[in-house]
């Protein structure tokens, strides 16, 4: 810091104080607790004595300023003899195995960790072996700091958390011009732009071949008759941007390069507001028009025109002016009843609902946390894509609801089809509590109606509810309405793809890694005497992949159980097919997790890589990629990519739109296109 900045941090620092400490001047421990707003007492306490210098039970603003300065503008060794003063609970001079297994215990409990004992022992000897140089049974200071030099990241970026709570925030950078107006932005969005402009250019066209053939009439009439025209194409085109199947079947042409399609249900709801604005201005050049008109005539007045039929008006019976006012009426219901509303359900879910066409049956269905695992027999000519979605309907559940889920499985999987649904919504939660019971009921569901049953078979399946070691069986049919396709399908026409998933938002991801390896494995040739391998090119299949780096950022340990067994069968399929190969590169990320530059989780992190490591697997996991604690640097994870020179890079997410625009925001800067899956 600076002279300036020194003096300001200061000040901060002051003014913290004052507000916490109250008006005895002093800190407690418990005011330090809230303070340092830490999970566990454990950490706030052993601070709370290192900063207690005196021994008085309570903090002095002295006190607070003289350890806070050592933290903060200390060296590395005043660090991390803080650091040693921590694990030292008995304050010999120190540390031994016990004091080291308590302190990682606590670690594990502050990044809502749960491991067993056995691997608690197994941290606390992998980190006790590798810092006891000289064998003595103890760690002393001088061999900590020399452990803790072998990872040069603790070094570099070591800040510890008991300052961070009173140092000032970092100032907000602000671009000099806005995102907008970036060439970056208009290089990235070069298609959706063109169709925005191709897009008004028409309304624009449209609205002055009316208007110029009706001119004659007058400027009110003009201008109505120009809005009406519009309408008639935007209502038309209102219902194409949801066509569904119509959607697809373009995803798999050349116009998908040129065309947004994944933006259609933004276009959609674009058009609903211009459908909106060009319903208001054209009833209300009607309704100056009419009003011109009382005036000329005066016999009859304004409301005789909206109310009374009248043939000069048109429409049926000369009920032009009643029936627009009706439809004026209708736009303004559909407005207040299309407003968004929370999520109902989990996965790559968008905003249609449409008359389902299919039939299946589940097979069975097991659970991790609150997701409901389903397997559906696969109806004969159900041909999808990796990534692409299906409607479900389970009469049991509710006759009439159908919702959009990604499928999980690969299309090269014949059998059957897999769905994973998250507990999120009043669907879902019945959905999942329907397999929970004991013994599932199965009474013949209420048909939909005479036309649907036509359409279907009546099947029934077999249900087992995954409920610990037990399973169960119960009968149930379901419906599906698909295949739908979505902007994942663009992922083997890249060099180089980056796949993003945010919890559940792995779903359409799980389904792409599968039918990676198998097109991967199909690809991959060898010889029999040599052994030598190589790849043939798959021109049937248009997979250009070079690599693949697929990132799963989740909250906490218990969320990856829903695939790790899927991804430990991919990591043992890779390490077969191309031993120490880098083609499909995993990334997990533990947000609930604390990250090695934090004093709470240096000696934990340390611990998981000496042990992972030493047993080629993660201990959270169970995988060989290690997870990585908290949220991933975006800066970094994409600058590695753009090194590595694997060819064009295109990143594809599933997620929430928060981390959307997070993500997006460095794609555009680094020059790599971005796709979002509806979620």
């Amino acid at each position: 810091m600076s002279t300036a900045e020194d003096a300001e941090w200061l000040q901060w620092v002051t003014k913290q104080f004052g507000s916490i400490a109250g008006e005895d001047k002093e800190i407690d421990l418990e005011e330090f607790k809230t303070a340092l707003q830490v999970k566990e007492s454990f950490f706030a306490e052993r601070f709370f004595v290192l900063f207690d210098s005196d021994g008085s039970g309570t903090i002095s603003l002295e006190e607070l300023l003289k350890a806070l300065s050592l933290l903060v503008h200390g060296n590395e060794t005043d660090k991390l003899r803080f650091l040693f003063q921590v694990y030292d609970v008995d304050g010999s001079g120190s540390i031994d195995p016990d004091e080291l297994r308590v302190v990682l215990r606590w670690c594990l409990r502050e990044s809502a960790i749960a491991l067993p004992e056995e691997r608690l022992g197994d941290l606390t000897l992998a980190l006790f072996e590798a810092a006891d140089k000289d064998h003595s049974g103890s760690i002393t200071f001088e061999e900590l700091k020399e452990e803790l030099e072998g990872f040069p990241e603790v070094m570099e970026n070591l800040t510890i958390s008991a300052a961070s709570w009173l140092k000032p925030p970092p100032p907000t950078e602000r671009s000099r011009r806005p995102r907008y107006l970036t060439r970056v932005y208009w290089h990235n969005h070069r298609s959706k732009l063109a169709c925005l402009g191709g897009y008004a250019g028409l309304n624009l066209l449209l609205f002055a071949l009316a208007a110029l053939r009706h001119a004659r009439l007058g400027g009110w009439m003009a201008v109505a008759r120009g809005c009406g025209q519009c309408l008639n194409f935007n209502c038309a085109f209102l219902a194409v941007l949801m066509l569904r199947r119509c959607l697809t079947w373009l995803r798999a042409t050349p116009i998908a390069k040129v065309l947004p399609l994944d933006q259609h249900v933004v276009f959609h709801q674009l058009v609903g507001y211009v459908v909106l604005a060009l319903a208001a201005v054209h009833t209300g050049a009607h309704i100056a028009n009419f009003s011109r008109l009382a005036r000329q005539d005066g016999h009859h007045a304004l409301a005789e025109y909206l109310l009374s039929a009248r043939h000069s008006v048109g429409g049926l019976g000369g009920t032009a002016s009643q029936t627009g006012l009706a439809l004026q009426g209708l736009v303004a219901a559909l407005l207040g009843l299309s407003r968004p509303r929370g999520p109902e359900t989990t996965l790559a879910e968008t905003d249609q609902c449409d008359v389902p066409a299919g039939f299946s049956q589940i097979l069975w269905s097991s659970f991790f946390l609150q997701v409901t695992h389903l397997v559906i027999e696969r109806p004969q000519f159900f041909h999808y894509k990796p990534g692409d979605y299906v409607y479900l309907n389970i009469p049991a559940i509710a006759t009439y609801e159908w919702h959009p889920f990604t499928i999980s499985s690969a299309p090269e999987q014949q059998e059957t089809l897999w769905l994973h649904i998250r507990s999120l919504g009043q669907w879902t939660n019945k959905l999942y509590e329907y397999f929970q019971q004991p013994e599932s009921p199965s009474p013949e569901p209420k048909p939909l109606s005479r036309s649907l049953r036509e359409k279907r078979f009546q099947c029934w399946a077999q249900v087992s509810t995954g409920l610990g070691e037990t399973h169960r069986l119960c009968s149930i049919k379901c419906y599906i309405d698909g295949p739908y396709g979505t902007p994942t399908r663009r992922i083997f026409t890249s060099e180089h793809a980056v796949l993003i998933g945010a919890g559940i938002g792995i779903t359409p991801f799980a389904s792409i890694l599968q039918s990676i390896m198998y097109r991967y494995r199909r690809r991959k040739q060898s010889c029999p005497s040599c052994h030598y391998s190589w790849c043939e090119d798959l021109q049937d299949e248009e997979m250009t992949l070079r690599k693949v780096d697929f990132i799963w950022i989740n909250r906490d340990q218990k969320h990856f159980e829903w695939f790790v067994s899927l991804l430990t069968k991919l990591e043992m399929e890779q390490a077969e097919q191309e031993p120490g190969g880098r083609f499909l590169e995993m990334h997990m990320y533990m947000t609930s997790a604390l990250s090695k530059n934090d004093v709470k989780a240096i000696g934990l992190q340390m611990a998981l890589d000496l042990l992972a490591a030493k047993e080629q697997r993660d201990s959270i996991t169970g995988l060989r990629t290690r997870t990585q604690p908290g949220r991933p640097d975006w800066s970094k994870v994409f600058g590695k990519v753009a090194e590595e020179k694997r060819g064009k890079v295109q990143v594809f997410f599933c997620g929430s739109p928060a981390l959307a625009k997070v993500i997006r925001a460095h794609c555009e800067h680094f020059g790599f296109r971005f796709f979002k899956e509806n979620f």
